[in-house]
């Protein structure tokens, strides 16, 4: 079936883009020392947030370290709840649709913490798009599931 194919497809997009997401928060020294190393590729408004970033990473406590281990981890833990939707997406639309609330929800967050925590409007900005792309991807979702509940329930409707 078609539909179920290309829901299965955003799923698998929207799966593998929240670990990606997730295991960047692994290797924060290198990437930081990576991002010094080639200051030159990123535009110059963002040198200074590099170099603050870069120096915070550095000097952080492990501790702190271990806390975006657990962030990591859990993005992992998070992708692996639409599994399920991968297998039956009409019995676990539910999740999409929290999916999508925890996506919705990035954006009050990023705005809110963000300047509690000096966190400069254009990293805010990055950070919401990343709840509004997860809400695009999960949207393509629920709205196929849709289509498969109503061809579910009169057939005649794939001959259109």
């Amino acid at each position: 079936m078609k539909n179920k194919q290309n829901i299965r497809r955003w799923l698998i997009v929207f799966i593998v883009l929240l670990v990606l997401s997730g295991l960047t928060a692994f290797p924060l020294h290198a990437e930081t020392t990576f991002m010094m190393a080639h200051l030159d590729w990123f535009p110059s408004f963002f040198h200074q947030w590099i170099h603050i970033v870069d120096s915070a990473v550095h000097q952080a406590s492990p501790l702190m370290h271990y806390g975006t281990d657990w962030l990591a981890f859990a993005h992992i833990v998070i992708a692996l709840f639409f599994i399920p939707v991968y297998i039956d997406p009409v019995a676990y639309r539910l999740t999409v649709r929290m999916g999508q609330v925890a996506c919705l929800l990035v954006i009050p967050l990023a705005l809110i913490c963000g300047p509690l925590r000096g966190i400069p409007l254009f990293h805010q900005i990055i950070d919401c798009s990343f709840g509004i792309v997860g809400f695009v991807t999960l949207q393509w979702v629920y709205s196929g599931i849709q289509l498969l509940m109503r061809l579910e329930k009169d057939p005649t409707l794939n001959l259109l």
